[in-house]
């Protein structure tokens, strides 16, 4: 078993519950774990052996680019899609944080975090 990550991966995207969000956007970064079994890219060297991840990346961009009122809808959407296009997926965890949420103070992010 292992582990393919990709780490903070940043989009700008209408996502939000409210009229101003859907409109103006912000920034978002996505980080997903993705549990797989690696032992033969390990030996062959191969990537047809293992999961190609710029494939993966353009599963979340392009989940990125259709709006959803909240995060956890979009979490979960990645997960579906990335389970239906990929082959050989243990367990994928994502990771969506909205950057400069609209909270009415000073934060970092808001984070939804799913597994399937």
């Amino acid at each position: 078993m292992g582990q393919i990550q990709l780490e903070n991966m940043e989009f700008y995207a209408h996502h939000g519950h409210y009229a101003e969000e859907q409109t103006i956007g912000n920034r978002f970064q996505v980080s997903l774990n993705i549990d797989t079994d690696l032992k033969k890219p390990a030996v062959t060297d191969n990537l047809n052996d293992t999961i190609d991840y710029s494939k993966v990346y353009e599963v979340v961009k392009r989940e990125m680019g259709m709006p959803s009122k909240l995060l956890e809808n979009l979490a979960g959407r990645i997960l579906n899609s990335l389970h239906k296009e990929f082959n050989g997926l243990e367990k994928v965890t994502v990771k969506i944080t909205k950057l400069n949420p609209p909270l009415g103070g000073k934060t970092e992010g808001v984070s939804v975090v799913l597994t399937k």
